[in-house]
């Protein structure tokens, strides 16, 4: 830790404490560089004798601003968590994604260790409490883009996230939205022949199949999660907020509907079928839950929010869908707001005017020259 100068508390998970910090010196030791093996010393829930290669190296530029999180051992014999474990495993498999948040180094400190990470500055949950109002659609497809990138990247390594929600995506100070917190995540089995726990995932974004208790499950759990995510963009709070997992379950067979082994003929499998019954519902129409939301998008929210999981779309088919391809089009990230953190500065407004992405070829063309004054500074004299 003496190479770093802590900045601040950002907040606090279940398996540790995450500080803001800054770089103050160029010092290798006491990281694990790229190829060491964390070896835990019980049983995890990676293949027996996989160990975590951390391909993560030591922040290399002094005063960078990093968030470190300090994971503390209960008891040394115990040996790492499984949790932080997991989380180092998926990163280190999809580190190459630019939707995803970058682990820069993990090295021991006392009696446990600390994961250092790129600094985010906020979260979708803070832009989404803070907003004044909904926000513009133009921006919802903006970070709905970058968050089926960043998922459509975990699905193609085999990664299942199983906790994605607003305050897991994480905002840089540039506008771009990142994937976090993977400490659920799982190395997915293609076969299907694996089992899981149904307690993941947390309760407003958590799919039916582990409302109902299910063991062996996919990625689906995470495209659930994703229309959550959107309706949420949409509607400006979450669709299905349950208390527990009952009322989680009425509050989403409210708006879809009861299901039934005729639309969802893999539900009478499941160890909780027939552990409670519900009253015939018929399901609600999704524009009338989401009045102000556009065709397109209601279209692609109802094939993330489908009872079977293997009939969600996908994240690499829902980026070819035509809602991000119709008017207006997606924010660029610099148009996006970004709060602070709670008790940081105020946050500044992007310079320059906002970026129309609605064209006419009706309007005047002096409408459509630039203004040579905005490009000046960046023109290189000479």
């Amino acid at each position: 830790m003496e190479q770093y100068c802590i900045l601040g508390r950002i907040g606090e998970g279940a398996h540790g404490i995450v500080f803001k910090a800054k770089h103050v010196e160029n010092r290798a030791g006491g990281a694990f560089h790229p190829h060491e093996r964390l070896r835990p010393r019980r049983p995890t829930s990676f293949p027996a004798g996989d160990g975590v290669a951390v391909s993560a190296s030591c922040p290399k530029q002094t005063g960078e601003i990093v968030a470190l999180k300090k994971v503390a051992l209960r008891r040394l014999e115990d040996g790492i968590p499984n949790q932080a474990l997991r989380e180092i495993k998926a990163l280190q498999e999809i580190e190459d994604s630019q939707y995803v948040v970058q682990l820069k180094a993990v090295f021991p400190h006392g009696a446990g260790f600390v994961l250092a990470f790129e600094f985010m500055l906020s979260d979708l949950a803070e832009v989404v409490r803070h907003a004044q109002r909904p926000l513009a659609p133009a921006q919802v497809k903006s970070y709905l883009q970058m968050l089926l990138k960043g998922v459509a990247f975990c699905h193609a390594n085999n990664i299942v996230h199983r906790d994605l929600k607003p305050a897991n995506l994480l905002i840089s100070a540039s506008g771009q939205l990142k994937i976090a917190d993977f400490g659920l995540a799982r190395v997915f089995s293609p076969d299907g022949s694996r089992l899981y726990t149904h307690q993941v995932a947390t309760r407003w974004y958590r799919a039916p199949e582990l409302l109902y208790g299910a063991r062996q499950y996919d990625q689906g759990v995470d495209l659930w999660a994703v229309g959550c995510i959107l309706g949420e963009l949409l509607n400006g709070s979450p669709l299905f907020p349950g208390e527990n997992d009952i009322e989680q379950l009425c509050c989403v067979l409210r708006i879809l509907g009861t299901p039934s082994p005729q639309v969802w003929p893999e539900i009478t499998e499941l160890p909780d079928y027939n552990k409670i019954s519900f009253k015939e519902q018929a399901p609600v129409p999704l524009e009338e839950v989401l009045p102000d939301a556009s065709p397109q998008a209601l279209d692609l929210l109802g094939r993330f929010l489908l009872y079977p999981p293997r009939q969600r779309i996908s994240a690499s088919q829902a980026l070819l869908h035509q809602y991000f391809f119709t008017a207006p089009l997606p924010a660029h990230p610099s148009e996006l707001p970004i709060p602070q953190r709670p008790g940081g500065p105020a946050p500044k407004a992007h310079p320059g005017p906002p970026h129309i992405h609605d064209f006419h070829v009706d309007r005047p063309l002096e409408e459509s020259l630039l203004n040579p004054e905005l490009i000046r500074p960046f023109i290189l004299e000479g």
